[in-house]
């Protein structure tokens, strides 16, 4: 009985220690946050951030690991250069006093192997609140071109403007925004 105990013991030390965190860069070419709002009734549109920047740590073994991204408010694509100045003032995003935005968690949920949720902190504006990003998809894999580990993932949440002093033109245009992000990343 005591060398079962022993045993036991010794493999729950030993697959602890294959429990490594492992640092994932975020590639600024597979990642482009998009938020998504309803305008004036007549449409949902679609803008995006082409600069994104930040690192996620995972260690799958132990389904922990921390998410630190910030994003150049003033990369904002909405496909118009007038449209984008616009949203970039003073009633929405205020990028000469808040040039980026940030999201940051030490929070992940998994459901067996698989990353559902991740809970963090978005801040925008300066003003920071509570966000839970819903994962779609999520997979770590060789990437076939760089020849090191990826992994990559889709996640969905709902925020209001209002929230973050940007709620001009509400209800009309829609208080409510949809963000969809896509991630690609490889390890460090």
């Amino acid at each position: 009985m005591k060398k079962l105990i022993a045993l036991t013991i010794a493999a729950a030390f030993s697959s602890a220690a294959f429990a490594v965190p492992e640092t994932f860069v975020l590639d600024a070419n597979h990642t482009k946050p998009r938020f998504e709002y309803n305008h004036f009734g007549y449409s949902n549109q679609v803008s995006r951030f082409d600069t994104v920047t930040g690192k996620i740590t995972i260690d799958r073994a132990a389904k922990t690991g921390s998410v630190d991204v910030t994003i150049d408010a003033k990369s904002v694509n909405t496909g118009s250069t007038v449209f984008n100045g616009h949203i970039q003032g003073e009633d929405f995003f205020d990028t000469e006093k808040y040039p980026t935005i940030t999201y940051k968690s030490d929070k992940m949920k998994f459901d067996g192997d698989k990353l559902v949720s991740v809970e963090g902190n978005l801040t925008i504006k300066g003003v920071t609140k509570p966000v839970v990003l819903t994962v779609t998809s999520f997979m770590c894999m060789p990437h076939p071109m760089a020849k090191k580990e990826a992994c990559g993932a889709n996640a969905i949440a709902h925020v209001k403007r209002s929230d973050f002093n940007m709620g001009k033109h509400a209800p009309y245009v829609s208080d409510e925004v949809t963000l969809s992000i896509p991630v690609e990343s490889l390890k460090q």
